[in-house]
């Protein structure tokens, strides 16, 4: 079944794209929660007419998010979390984390496009990588220390 997204689904798209998903995820989860919309035609040519109303619109985003990431690719956080004398860290370091520390430097990012590969329950340095536009990504480095 041919969808077009409404909004930005993790795993799947970004909005207005035009993807395949199998029958049942699309009608009984997409479409119901209004994330999608069944890709006719008609829709098609909608969506085209947007498209290329938008572009110019789009193309400033692309550039805010592109200056975005150059501002966050300098950056290199440090993340203080409460540890064992082992080094193990109580809980772990998440997302919402990086994101509190971000917005302290005066970086309003949602935690939700903000990828960590692995749990991070020890201390040491990762890196996580913040989705700023479908074809904008930067990857910031940060440090687990102990408090």
């Amino acid at each position: 079944m041919k969808i077009i997204l409404k909004e930005d689904v993790s795993g799947l798209g970004y909005k207005d794209d035009v993807v395949e998903v199998k029958d049942g995820y699309g009608r009984n989860y997409l479409i119901p929660t209004g994330k999608a919309v069944i890709a006719t035609p008609s829709a098609l040519k909608v969506l085209a007419e947007n498209q290329r109303q938008r572009a110019h619109k789009l193309a400033k985003i692309k550039a805010d998010a592109e200056a975005l990431a150059a501002q966050l690719s300098q950056l290199k956080l440090t993340i203080g979390a409460k540890t064992s004398a082992t080094g193990t860290i109580f809980g772990s370091v998440n997302s919402i984390q990086i994101a509190e520390s971000l917005e302290k430097l005066g970086f309003n990012v949602d935690r939700k496009i903000i990828d960590i590969k692995e749990a991070i329950k020890e201390v040491g340095e990762y890196v996580a990588t913040v989705r700023l536009h479908k074809e904008v990504s930067v990857e910031i480095p940060f440090e687990v220390v102990a408090e």
